[in-house]
Parts: C-alpha cells; sequence; structure tokens
C-alpha cells in the first residue's frame, strides 16, 4: 500500500514530465497543447499538495475548490501565484473542448514563465513541510 508520501513524490514527477511536454510543445507552435499540459503541472502540484494535507476530490473542481479554500484564502500561496492555475483550469477545458479556440504565442509564453513560479512555490512549500 501506498502512502502519502510515495503519492506526494508520484505527483511532482508528473508535475515536472507535464511541464517538460509544454515546453516541447511550445517549441513545436502547439499552443492549444502546451495550454493543456501547463494546466496539467499545476493540477499535479496542488494534488500532491492536498494530500499532504488529507484533502482530496474526485473531480478537477473540486481539487481547485480545495486548494482555493485551504491554501489561497488562508494565504499560504498568494492569489498572484495561485491566478495561473486558476486561469489556466478555464483555458484548458476551452482548449479541450471547444471550437475555434486558438491560443497565442505571447500568452502561452508568458503562462510558462507563471506556471514555472507556481510549481517552485508549491514545490517549496512541500519541501519545508517535509523538513
Amino acid at each position: 500500500m501506498r502512502d502519502a508520501t510515495d503519492y506526494t513524490a508520484y505527483r511532482l514527477e508528473k508535475m515536472q514530465e507535464a511541464f517538460v511536454s509544454a515546453r516541447v510543445l511550445v517549441e513545436a507552435s502547439q499552443w492549444n497543447a502546451a495550454v493543456n499540459r501547463l494546466y496539467y503541472c499545476c493540477f499535479y502540484a496542488v494534488s500532491a499538495l492536498l494530500v499532504r494535507h488529507n484533502l482530496s476530490s474526485q473531480s478537477h473542481k473540486g481539487v481547485r475548490g480545495l486548494f482555493n479554500i485551504h491554501f489561497v484564502k488562508t494565504e499560504i500561496v498568494p492569489k498572484d501565484t495561485a491566478a495561473i492555475y486558476n486561469l489556466l483550469f478555464e483555458y484548458r477545458q476551452e482548449a479541450d473542448y471547444s471550437d475555434f479556440v486558438d491560443f497565442k504565442e505571447p500568452d502561452v509564453r508568458l503562462w510558462m514563465e507563471d506556471v514555472e513560479r507556481f510549481s517552485t512555490h508549491i514545490s517549496s512549500l512541500l519541501q519545508s513541510e517535509h523538513s
């Protein structure tokens, strides 16, 4: 049986993989697919944080809600840092399920930077809690 430490490590690994995939997709000018991977980078980071605190949800919306209630409203994660996850939650839905949605290079490149800051912040939180 795996424990929360195993799950946290697994989700952080998935976070890194998603970010690397996003980088590859950006270099290939695949903007909508990159948005999907950037969202999942954030999602995996948040999932790791939630499990560390014995929180979970069966839906993406639930994960987002728990994150905002337990980490953003309490200012453990600053609102400006968390904003990219909330933004990409909406944009990933559009990129994956809506027609005629085409994200643009400057936006996606900016979001890459924001996601990197977000994932670094979450990783730092997890590291400091583990110590």
